[in-house]
């Protein structure tokens, strides 16, 4: 409850603007300007308690405590490593990001490609911050996380061997920005161990929010080439890598002293001639610095002796250590992936500068409620959340045929906080996505979550490539107008994971999240003396004694009497707890106890949650899946958000997953008071109730 407590709160800051660039949240709760005051007036260096330099900040298995690679290392201060260290020097330049004994080039590779553009990189490494104004120790950087922008804090001390930086540093040794950049990372993603592998699109995104695609350079559009050049004018960050088919690969040098499995920046594409024909080049730096393709256009390759001299020494200028030149022809033979952090995206696919529109949404999958899996499993799909779009102004340019011109949407569906994760053993999930259109008879339905038949008669129009273990998936689609579905699901049922769901289009789009509406309309039978049997006020006076009164303790012999000879349902019998909320939902008179016709409501009631309860049991277990509480809910008159379904498989599921009857019946009447609660507290119908705290803990301890 807590949980569910603290991410309401999250959104309500979100929507008051909290986690915008311009306003980012404190990660932890670290105020940087608070703590470096606080340092400041106490005369003290900042000790970050919550990234400590102790063993656990390295890691947990490679880089864990009885590691060797972690032996002898010492954590010091820059001031403890040089005589005169710097935080920039002369502005950030590739060159300040050398890779150390971490496996994290795809990490530095962003970096790499961040210091082409200024504005960019200082959204992310804020100005004003030296070793020598005001110095305390404290340096903050600031990451995009899944759709808000967090303000990272960390101390100064580095891990360091033999007097050396142990991970990223700077060729000249005393410029300390990228290697405090890298342990800001490590701190948000849990140690520096957890960086270890990954795609240069994860640190693209996380120091952009921009919107990134990945190419297969065996199937790369004809018009790459031009797309990569329009990419890098307006400020985007590119990198590539070549794949490995197994591990031993794994930084594998090639004969042409290319590094397999090792990311790439792409800095620079030029077109040059060559012989009296043009030759398309493109540029690229390897995070180690070192080791440079030693093919066609490398350094000192014959090739530049038959182009224009002026231009020969322009292109020379423009090369760093461990950057070099190389064919566009050799790149797309020799490399595997690109990969593009899209700024400004619509620079990709039109002449006209235009700003995307975007929609993001945050879900869930959990176990039992939303957790469905892909279209294998057709008994569960249905369950993934869903996400309604609509699609009515087609783009500029008109593709598609003049009757029905297109609409471009990209599309990225993004699994959260996994990385943090892999110390408990958690990798990335293998994720994917469909587009469905939605039928004309249906697209004015605001709130209809799309049940199983819909997907059986139905095909996606549209979806991910494949489904794959990667933090992001996202592809760009070109549909004609109308309504549509998107379904994200894991690829396999029964995984939980938080995702966040990001729709990027030319034009405005119409979005709604499918199932956001709560609503009730519970069976309320009218029952008054006359229509009660004969029979049944005899038995009713039987079991209620001489005071013609139920008590909790009587309702329970009862119904448990009643359940024990059935043979059809499931249940442990009902508590005492769920029958005191029975009394209290149905006790119009205060009394704690029913009478004839409050028994017989309650009775009509149980009675048709059993209808309920056996026309959803598909299967005549006895009991039901927790995923078919969406339809047993719906026929039950209650219409419900994702959150609360996750919430009642969290409560009366059991670790199988499936919900025997007086756990149905529990969630049912518990249902049933909440809302009758809610609305006499809502006097004026406006959904929204305050409390007082004593008014609060009344309310729940019904």
């Amino acid at each position: 409850m807590a949980g569910l407590a603290a991410r309401l709160c999250q959104e309500r800051a979100a929507a008051e603007g909290l986690g915008s660039y311009r306003k980012a949240i404190s990660y932890l709760g670290q105020d940087y300007e608070a703590l470096r005051q606080r340092c400041l007036q106490t005369g003290t260096l900042f000790k970050d308690e919550e990234f400590p330099a102790c063993p656990s900040a390295l890691g947990y298995q490679d880089l864990g405590p009885y590691s060797f690679k972690t032996q002898g290392v010492v954590w010091k201060r820059p001031t403890e490593l040089c005589d005169n260290p710097q935080f920039i020097v002369g502005g950030a330049t590739r060159t300040d990001v050398c890779q150390g004994e971490l496996g994290d080039c795809w990490l530095l590779a962003a970096i790499a490609s961040l210091t082409l553009n200024p504005d960019v990189l200082h959204q992310v490494v804020p100005k004003a911050q030296s070793f020598q104004e005001n110095y305390a120790g404290i340096f903050h950087f600031q990451f995009w996380q899944y759709g808000e922008w967090v303000d990272v804090v960390v101390d100064d001390r580095l891990p360091t061997k033999n007097g050396e930086l142990l991970f990223v540093h700077s060729e000249e040794g005393n410029e300390f920005w990228s290697a405090l950049l890298e342990k800001a990372y490590a701190k948000l993603n849990g140690s520096y161990e957890a960086l270890a592998g990954g795609s240069t699109i994860e640190g693209f995104e996380d120091f952009t929010g921009g919107i990134s695609e990945s190419y297969d350079l065996r199937r790369a559009p004809a018009n790459l080439f031009q797309i990569v050049q329009k990419a890098l004018r307006a400020g985007s960050l590119l990198g590539c890598s070549i794949d490995i088919t197994r591990a031993s690969e794994t930084e594998a040098i090639t004969s042409l002293k290319l590094v397999k499995g090792h990311a790439y920046s792409v800095t620079g594409a030029e077109e040059v001639y060559y012989r009296g024909r043009p030759e398309k080049l493109v540029r690229l730096r390897n995070p180690w610095g070192e080791i440079e393709w030693t093919g066609a256009w490398s350094d000192n390759a014959p090739e530049w002796n038959y182009i224009d001299p002026k231009q020969k020494q322009a292109l020379d200028k423009q090369v760093d250590d461990g950057e070099f030149w190389m064919a566009f022809s050799d790149f797309q033979r020799q490399f595997t992936r690109l990969e593009i952090c899209n700024l400004t995206p619509d620079t990709l696919t039109s002449n006209q500068v235009n700003k995307w529109d975007l929609t993001m949404f945050n879900g869930q999958w959990i176990r039992g409620s939303t957790a469905g899996g892909c279209q294998n499993y057709p008994a569960t799909y249905w369950i993934n959340p869903q996400f309604k779009i609509r699609l009515d102004e087609p783009d500029d340019d008109h593709e598609g045929s003049l009757n029905e011109p297109c609409c471009t949407i990209l599309v990225g569906l993004m699994q959260k906080n996994r990385r943090r994760q892999k110390r408990m053993g958690e990798g990335l999930l293998s994720i994917g996505y469909s587009l469905y259109q939605i039928p004309q008879e249906l697209e004015n339905n605001k709130d209809i979550h799309l049940n199983r038949a819909f997907f059986t008669r139905n095909q996606p129009v549209a979806r991910s490539e494949t489904y794959i273990n990667l933090r992001e998936v996202s592809s760009r689609i070109k549909l004609p107008k109308g309504e549509y579905l998107i379904v994200p699901s894991t690829f396999e049922p029964y995984k939980n994971g938080e995702f966040c769901l990001r729709v990027f289009s030319e034009k405005k789009v119409k979005t709604q999240m499918i199932g956001d509406t709560v609503a009730a309309k519970p069976y309320e039978p009218h029952v008054d003396n006359k229509d009660i049997d004969e029979e049944f006020k005899t038995l009713f006076q039987k079991l209620s004694g001489e005071d013609c009164e139920v008590t909790a303790t009587e309702l329970q012999t009862i119904l448990n009497r009643v359940l024990v000879k059935r043979k059809d349902i499931r249940s442990d019998g009902f508590n005492i707890n769920t029958c005191r909320e029975m009394i209290s939902l149905l006790d119009t008179n205060g009394t704690g106890t029913l009478g004839l016709i409050e028994f017989k409501t309650l009775w009509m009631k149980i009675q048709m949650y059993l209808a309920i309860y056996r026309k959803v049991d598909r299967d005549y277990s006895g009991t039901i899946d927790s995923h078919e509480m969406r339809n047993a809910l719906s026929e039950a008159g209650f219409v419900l958000n994702n959150q609360v379904q996750q919430s009642i498989a969290i409560r009366y599921a059991c670790s199988k997953m499936t919900i025997d009857f007086d756990g149905f019946v529990a969630c049912m009447i518990r249902l049933e008071t909440l809302f009758k609660v809610f609305h006499l507290l809502d006097k004026e119908k406006s959904g929204v109730v305050r409390l007082s705290l004593a008014e609060w803990l009344c309310c729940t301890l019904v």
